[in-house]
């Protein structure tokens, strides 16, 4: 099972970086409407479904952490 919540992780992200999704498409170079259809997908459609199989095979649960890279 995957523990993240995509959307509201990638919205605090914005909110916390003073970002639209707009500003953020524009920086990938794509759509706002592009970036919130990725956003609103279910979890197993952001990440590989089959990684996310194998390990709860394994008995794990998926938790995906962020950490703010340091730009000099």
């Amino acid at each position: 099972m995957i523990k993240n919540n995509f959307e509201l992780d990638i919205k605090m992200k914005c909110l916390e970086s003073g970002l639209t999704q707009a500003q953020l498409g524009e920086r990938i170079g794509t759509s706002e409407q592009y970036v919130n259809r990725v956003i609103k997908q279910k979890a197993g459609n952001i990440l590989n479904k089959t990684f996310v199989k194998m390990m709860e095979a394994m008995g794990y649960d998926v938790v995906v952490s962020y950490e703010k890279r340091n730009e000099e």
